[in-house]
């Protein structure tokens, strides 16, 4: 299928499109007057008396090395060492944008998985993980007041990104199948007559945080069309699309797919190596049309100025040791460690769980979404988990989290998010056995009520 899009001829949205896409906030923020120049200092035979940088003499590290199992044989280790230029690279300030030999790979690595090509009017940026990436979009597209469109349940880390803002989060169902695009025509549809329509929509396409939803390729298609038709940009947050354990082929990301579209840049990607790498050596990466990616570089060279140099240099030493196929082997082997996972916790739901909870099985990521059954009367609605499970399965000795979290308006909602990513088989068992205690008297209560 990407091959098919990489012989189409590709049209983009020209520079002047992103301006009504902007937010006051980026079109008022300059460009920072050293690091713009930045650039310059490669010139040949030129002698920079611009920057500030220390002079690396005075650095005290003169080689650092760290060990890495190898993706193909994982009980063996390879040492990987980092000196000379390699080094003096990782200790000194950076581009913003991020390291070149690194951003060099990443390119490669979003033409294999996605079939887009550099020449297409996008570019890429490194982040201190893919949130610092979000966050700084969000910054650079919305204004106080704005309406913004979440799927919902959503990623709570959005939820006060654009409560700062004082945004008005319009709420898009979602099921297993992804986000219900009939629901988001719904809206836009209906949408008041002179009021500004969103200028984004936010989805996590792939396992999604907390539902564990991975978004099917027709209810991708239909959302890509929804934002032609609407003019709406795709905040793709896309950090379980490598732990991908479904049975079917991996579905095409909103990235990819947008180059079957008459044109392309409704798109900003979110990847993460977080998942699959290391959490605390914070490399993300967005890749998206230039004029939105420019805005968040001009936001990150007034902010923290650049992504780490040294983590960055860490990461690209280990992906270019393995190279594609090595990396592709690795991640393989991450999404099956997280497929093994998600069965014994299903095991232990089926347990435990049946008649109690509701859920579907989730197809990547990490988590699952339970609807808490704390009732069989009709008359007594459907109840709401977070007493139920911020108090009494606490008090049981088990901690999750009730779905209320992950609303943007804190309704009450019968649905709990659990993590199976972390415990062994034994805790696990004794996990869910604890909640199935607490719903089992959270009914028998709820029934003396009634």
């Amino acid at each position: 299928m990407l091959q098919a899009f990489k012989s189409k001829h590709i049209k983009r949205l020209p520079d002047g499109f992103y301006s009504d896409f902007l937010s006051n906030l980026a079109k008022e923020r300059k460009p920072s007057a050293i690091r713009s120049l930045f650039p310059l200092e490669k010139t040949p035979g030129l002698i920079s008396l611009l920057a500030g940088k220390p002079n690396a003499s005075t650095f005290p590290f003169t080689s650092l090395s760290f060990n890495a199992r190898s993706p193909i044989n994982p009980g063996e280790e390879t040492t990987l060492n980092i000196s000379g230029d390699e080094l003096a690279q990782g200790l000194q300030y950076g581009d913003t944008a991020g390291l070149k030999s690194l951003l060099d790979w990443l390119h490669g690595l979003q033409e294999r998985n996605h079939g887009r090509k550099v020449d297409e009017g996008w570019k890429i940026s490194v982040g201190s993980g893919s949130q610092d990436l979000i966050y700084k979009a969000v910054a650079a597209m919305v204004n106080p007041g704005d309406s913004v469109l979440v799927e919902s349940p959503v990623y709570a880390g959005v939820i006060p990104m654009f409560h700062s803002l004082h945004c008005n989060q319009i709420e898009v169902d979602t099921d297993s199948q992804g986000i219900q695009s009939s629901s988001l025509r719904t809206i836009l549809e209906q949408w008041p007559e002179g009021t500004p329509k969103p200028k984004v929509l936010y989805t996590v396409p792939y396992g999604c945080n907390p539902t564990g939803m991975t978004a099917t390729l027709e209810r991708r298609k239909e959302v890509l069309k929804l934002a032609r038709e609407h003019n709406f940009i795709i905040l793709e947050d896309d950090p379980y699309f490598y732990l991908y354990y479904g049975k079917a082929p991996r579905y095409p990301s909103y990235f990819a797919l947008e180059l079957e579209e008459p044109d392309v840049g409704r798109v900003l990607r979110f990847d993460s190596l977080s998942k699959i790498l290391s959490a605390g050596i914070r490399i993300g990466f967005a890749s998206g049309p230039d004029a939105l990616l420019n805005a968040i570089d001009q936001h990150t060279a007034t902010s923290n100025l650049q992504t780490s140099s040294l983590t960055q240099a860490i990461v690209f030493k280990l992906l270019d040791s393995w190279g594609y196929e090595g990396f592709k082997i690795h991640t393989e082997r991450v999404s099956a460690f997280y497929a093994a996972k998600r069965d014994v916790f299903e095991r232990a739901m089926n347990k435990h769980l049946a008649g109690l909870a509701e859920w579907s099985t989730p197809e990547a990521g990490m988590f699952f979404w339970f609807k808490l059954r704390l009732s069989d009367n009709a008359d007594a609605g459907s109840g709401d988990s977070e007493a139920v499970i911020k108090t009494q399965a606490f008090e049981k000795g088990v901690l999750a989290l009730p779905g209320t979290v992950f609303l943007p308006n804190g309704r009450a909602t019968p649905y709990v998010r659990a993590s199976f990513s972390l415990l062994g088989e034994e805790d696990v068992d004794k996990a869910i056995q604890r909640l199935r205690d607490t719903i089992l008297d959270a009914r028998a209560a709820l029934a003396v009520l009634i």
